[in-house]
């Protein structure tokens, strides 16, 4: 296969050399009521595309492919609005759309196609602002740390952006933060929580622990010493792990707003994906990526929570991770209980289905027997398809029915309006980066076409 130089980077120290062709930003709306009007604008616009829909629906009558083609006008100037406003107020509200993406069963297919942007395609923002981000931090600007520094960052995304620099014959990945990210974060997600529960269809009050889940795991990806030391930990306790790799990463040019480790010059893992890879180094670079998901969940319980393509490249046949400024730490307690349904007993035992549900308050004390049936129903379907893999010890992710039933039974769930009738906060939020960690990885290798041994945890019921 041929190695391309260069990488479609994403959040943290996402490296290569392909160059952003969007105009730079000039500016960030950095005070609470600019980024309130903003936000509180594009939540008007959607309101009156929402009554604008309505009025035509009426005209639609009950024609079903009218109103179908109706709602999905409605989605794509929802989606279009939101992520512009999203995408030039950075921080929290473009991350948020960002994790959105990864999952593409969670939304409708416009806000999908267009939050997938928040990955790869986000305007960078003016020199300028980046000396003056590396005057506050170092008291020097960067052309005095560095030999040569681009001045045109190398990718640019939520939180901060990357550019290239080279000292003393070395090559850095230097990730900068934007200017007021970490202060305007709480009162970013407050304003965007009503515009993505209107988006999801949700109810604030089924939500609000797994929004404060959330806004805690964005808050930690504003403190880039938490983001070194985690990086350093994690690489750490993964460096035994064949086929994976990792950046060096450097703590004299690093603070809480600027982060620096090594470049590394490789092709983005969707590139390498789309690419012409051989089977087997498909099925190589696929099991690297199982086996550093296997062993930081299983084995560490912490692990690497942002898992799209952008932040993996692949050079010399390996894979190389980067980026380890979404993690999340688990209990050994939560563990215990959510990988529970891995134990095939679950699958032939309804009672035990229902306890285990129950232990996780998927099942809520209050739900009646009907409502147990019907989660129960839906649980045992999903706990089929996802814990599929970890049944045939090698397991084909190339299969394209296995993801497509996913994605499927995503959709037929969004749309089903029983399940949003039922109140209540179900599963613990610590399930959110769980969740998000294994459907992120699960679209990876199946884009990967990859073929991966997959062993049970030890400690699972046979």
């Amino acid at each position: 296969m041929k190695e391309a130089k260069g990488s479609e980077g994403s959040e943290g120290a996402s490296q290569g050399t392909r160059r952003i062709t969007k105009k730079d930003q000039e500016k960030i709306r950095a005070g609470a009521l600019g980024r309130m009007a903003a936000l509180g604008g594009a939540g008007a616009r959607v309101g009156i595309n929402y009554l604008k829909h309505y009025g035509r629906a009426m005209v639609a009558g009950r024609d079903a492919e009218s109103r179908r083609k109706l709602r999905e006008e409605l989605d794509e100037k929802n989606a279009e609005t939101v992520y512009d406003t999203f995408s030039q107020l950075k921080g929290g509200p473009l991350k948020l759309a960002q994790m959105l993406s990864i999952d593409k069963h969670l939304l409708p297919v416009a806000y999908a196609r267009r939050f997938a942007q928040a990955q790869s395609s986000v305007p960078p923002l003016s020199y300028p602002l980046v000396v003056r981000t590396f005057q506050r931090e170092f008291g020097k600007g960067p052309e005095a740390l560095f030999d040569h520094f681009e001045k045109k960052a190398s990718h640019g995304a939520s939180i901060g952006q990357v550019h290239r620099a080279r000292h003393k014959g070395r090559e850095y990945a230097v990730k900068v933060q934007y200017p007021g990210v970490a202060q305007s974060l709480k009162s970013d997600l407050r304003l965007v929580k009503p515009i993505a529960l209107r988006i999801l269809g949700l109810r604030e009050a089924d939500v609000d622990s797994y929004f404060r889940e959330v806004e805690t795991r964005l808050l930690e990806e504003t403190d880039y010493r938490h983001e070194f030391a985690r990086s350093v930990e994690l690489t750490k306790a993964s460096a035994h792990l064949e086929g994976v790799r990792f950046p060096e990463y450097h703590a004299d040019l690093s603070t809480g707003k600027i982060l620096t480790s090594e470049w590394i010059d490789g092709m983005a893992l969707d590139r390498f994906a789309d690419g012409d890879a051989t089977q087997e180094e498909r099925d190589r670079i696929g099991q690297a990526l199982w086996d550093f998901y296997h062993h930081q969940v299983h084995d560490l319980l912490v692990f690497h929570a942002d898992p799209h393509p952008g932040n993996f490249l692949v050079k010399d046949g390996e894979l190389w991770v980067l980026d380890f400024g979404c993690t999340k730490k688990i209990s050994r307690e939560f563990y215990r209980k959510q990988f529970r349904f891995l134990d095939p007993r679950l699958e032939r035992d309804p009672g035990l289905l229902v306890e285990a549900l129950r232990d996780l308050d998927v099942i809520l004390p209050e739900d009646s027997s009907e409502q147990i049936a019907m989660v129960t129903s839906l649980c045992r379907v999903w706990l089929e398809l996802l814990a599929r893999p970890f049944r045939e010890g090698i397991f084909d992710f190339g299969d394209p029915s296995f993801l497509k039933a996913i994605y499927e039974l995503g959709e037929e769930n969004r749309r089903a309006d029983h399940l949003r009738a039922m109140r209540g906060q179900r599963g613990s939020p610590d399930t959110i980066y769980v969740n998000r960690a294994f459907f992120g990885l699960y679209s990876l290798l199946g884009r990967l076409r990859a073929r991966v041994r997959v062993e049970r945890p030890a400690w699972i019921t046979e």
